[in-house]
């Protein structure tokens, strides 16, 4: 059986990866699983200087999901460059880096950085961070915004340029179009929806920031709407996420047009899930007769 896609250039061996921010660097989940079972791993956001991130509490439990406003904590691209690629570069997996940044400047300077590493053959841009040269909007919430980060680091960027898209939108299908044609050769979707969690006592917030993203099982049927409605409205491959907990989860994913699929919150669950994913698709594929993959890809029948 044939389980290859292709996003851009790149071809993931099957269509697991695993969502930045919840599989570490991929270091952190040898003991539980072989990372060669996946298609790839996206490291956890990484910014050009170092962040550390929203003061605690900064996850939450929610029904059927959880809150997070961690806030891409991380050491800054030339820390990750120094000490954590020489020591994931060698995993039999695609390994792909998250870019997060505050200004077009900051992911152009970034994304640069990464072009040279030899062993990262893609980027998922994150567009849903603050943009403080504009009060604080987010570059992905509009199509204005999506275009200029996307185009400015189309210039410098050579390899495969994936952009992740926010769900807190009117229509996230035209913010697709817009990554589309400023030289996106791939988007992923969604990133996490806006919520908030109140301890009743207390009358609190449960998070310092008082709202934070929602993930998990309890969204993955927005996710879906939105793939699917993506995935007809461009020409380039979409990357699904969204409440994956299983293999029937991802399939349905890959029936609605999604290439490939994420796993994210569920990994803090069970952290050998995605090759139990990988595993599952794989037997759905010799329970139904099918010898390539992508004779599922956008196979839904209504």
């Amino acid at each position: 059986m044939k389980t290859e896609v292709n996003i851009g250039k790149l071809t993931l061996k099957n269509p697991v990866l695993t969502a930045s921010g919840t599989f570490g660097y991929g270091t952190e989940y040898t003991d539980f699983m072989n990372l060669s079972d996946i298609g790839g791993i996206i490291v956890k956001g990484t910014t050009l200087h170092p962040r550390e991130g929203n003061p605690y509490p900064r996850m939450a439990e929610t029904p059927s999901g959880m809150l997070n406003a961690v806030g891409l904590q991380n050491k800054g691209v030339d820390y990750f460059i120094e000490h954590i690629y020489p020591n994931i570069r060698h995993f039999d997996t695609q390994i792909l880096v998250n870019v997060s940044g505050s200004t077009v400047e900051d992911y152009v300077a970034t994304s640069e950085k990464l072009n040279e590493l030899e062993d990262i053959p893609g980027i998922e841009l994150n567009i849903s961070c603050p943009n403080v040269k504009q009060g604080g909007m987010a570059f992905g919430t509009s199509c204005a915004g999506a275009e200029s980060v996307v185009s400015a680091v189309r210039k410098v960027y050579r390899k495969t340029l994936i952009v992740k898209l926010s769900p807190n939108v009117t229509d996230i299908a035209e913010i697709a179009r817009a990554a589309e044609a400023a030289g996106a050769d791939s988007v992923s979707l969604i990133n996490t929806l806006l919520g908030m969690a109140i301890n009743a006592e207390t009358r609190k917030p449960l998070l310092s920031t008082i709202t934070g993203g929602l993930s998990g099982a309890c969204v993955k049927p927005i996710a879906l709407r939105m793939v699917w409605q993506v995935s007809k409205a461009v020409r380039i491959p979409v990357i699904g996420l969204g409440g994956i907990m299983n293999a029937t989860d991802a399939i349905e994913f890959l029936l609605a047009g999604a290439t490939a699929v994420q796993i994210g919150t569920a990994n803090f669950i069970d952290p050998a899930i995605s090759a139990k994913v990988a595993a599952g698709i794989t037997e759905y594929m010799r329970r139904h007769n099918i010898d390539d993959i992508n004779e599922l890809i956008g196979g839904l029948q209504a």
